[in-house]
């Protein structure tokens, strides 16, 4: 086991998705499938799962400035590059969290780290650590050009047919993806979350073969984005 994670402290509603991921294939997690080379460049993000009182279970995500030059307005977890100083991916993903979302690291209990991913076209080889947010602290985007906003998504929401799609990107690439609470989650991101609501045993039959292309998908999530701004 890696230091720094105490799976033994993991809440009960969580440990079907610990046991499923013991022994998971990288293959599962990575919709490129490709393996991650030597020299890649090392992140980590943290998959942050809490317990919110109004809604139930749900995953911490943020959603990227729209001005950056690279992946503006993309949704991700948490998290960033490897600081030489960093005791490793459980210390990245920590350290990382905090600094985007203000998360308090006292608070996040790590549990499992899952493979390494490839991810082609930024070249970061990523490290996602599953953990629980055993005492939740305020969050909010730390850095306004870096972070527009930082939101708790219920697993609920995610799992619900409705809000699913698949996303074809124009380089013929189609993957899973959501559409909820205004946000577009797809890519790495989004193929995370699906492989993990299906490891977890959250998933819902959904329509695979609803098919978007990358512009239809950014229409209907600033379409749900007016719908949450006007309720």
């Amino acid at each position: 086991m890696s230091a720094g994670l105490r799976p033994e402290e993991a809440p009960a509603w969580l440990t079907p998705l610990l046991t499923a991921v013991r022994d998971v294939d990288a293959a599962a997690l990575s919709l490129h499938r490709i393996p991650p080379p030597a020299g890649g460049r090392r992140a980590a993000v943290l998959v942050l799962f809490g317990n919110d009182q109004g809604h139930g279970p749900d995953v911490l995500l943020t959603e990227r400035a729209s001005t950056l030059r690279a992946h503006a307005g993309q949704v991700s977890f948490p998290g960033g590059s490897a600081d030489p100083g960093d005791a490793g991916p459980v210390a990245t993903a920590l350290r990382e969290a905090e600094e985007e979302t203000g998360a308090d690291p006292s608070g996040v209990v790590p549990l499992a780290e899952l493979p390494e991913l490839f991810i082609p076209p930024s070249g970061f080889v990523v490290r996602p650590i599953i953990a629980h947010w055993a005492r939740p602290s305020a969050v909010h985007a730390v850095d306004a050009g870096e972070t527009a906003r930082v939101v708790r998504v219920s697993l609920d929401q995610l799992a619900e047919p409705a809000n699913r799609i698949s996303v074809g990107h124009p380089s013929g690439f189609t993957g899973p993806a959501f559409v909820v609470a205004g946000l577009l989650v797809w890519g790495f991101t989004g193929g995370i979350l699906s492989a993990l609501l299906d490891l977890g045993g959250w998933a819902r039959p959904w329509a695979a073969d609803r098919i978007l292309n990358l512009d239809e998908a950014w229409s209907a999530a600033r379409a749900g984005r007016q719908e949450v701004a006007g309720s």
